[in-house]
């Protein structure tokens, strides 16, 4: 008898530390940034633009742009100029659902997230980011800030 309260008691206490990864407020990791590096001057021609990854989950699946709602947005800092843009989450008509979880690819193509620093050239810049969500409730995501910088090279 005792050993069964004992059991229960360890399985309570495992059940209530674990968390659950789909909550009402999205939640959001980064995954990567690729590629890294960048050379040249905005406006950038020729060059593959740096892709910003990250996984999203949400309890309700409220995020995307549908017709005669709200639209979620996602958020990006670039940490260096202090520049911030946002930027429409794609329609996810279908794909929103309780329990939902993508990877979330942006493409860093504008003049505030690809600011540099005003040091004379040559130089090469580290660029970090910092990124958070809203849903359509106008719940906000944790704020990460990318572990991976890119590296922005002028001659």
């Amino acid at each position: 008898m005792r050993y069964t309260l004992l059991i229960a008691i360890v399985v309570s206490g495992i059940m209530a530390c674990s968390k659950n990864k789909f909550t009402t407020a999205p939640q959001i990791t980064f995954k990567s940034l690729k590629p890294n590096t960048l050379s040249g001057n905005i406006p950038i021609t020729g060059q593959i633009l740096p892709v910003l990854t990250f996984t999203v989950t949400d309890l309700e699946g409220d995020l995307g742009k549908q017709a005669g709602k709200d639209t979620a947005f996602i958020y990006i800092k670039n940490l260096l100029a202090n520049k911030s843009d946002s930027f429409r989450f794609p329609d996810l008509t279908n794909a929103t659902m309780k329990d939902f979880q993508a990877d979330v690819d942006v493409t860093l193509n504008t003049n505030n997230l690809l600011q540099a620093s005003n040091r004379p050239s040559p130089k090469t810049d580290t660029l970090f980011y910092e990124v958070y969500v809203k849903d359509f409730a106008k719940n906000k995501s944790n704020t990460i800030v990318t572990t991976t910088p890119l590296y922005f090279f002028f001659q």
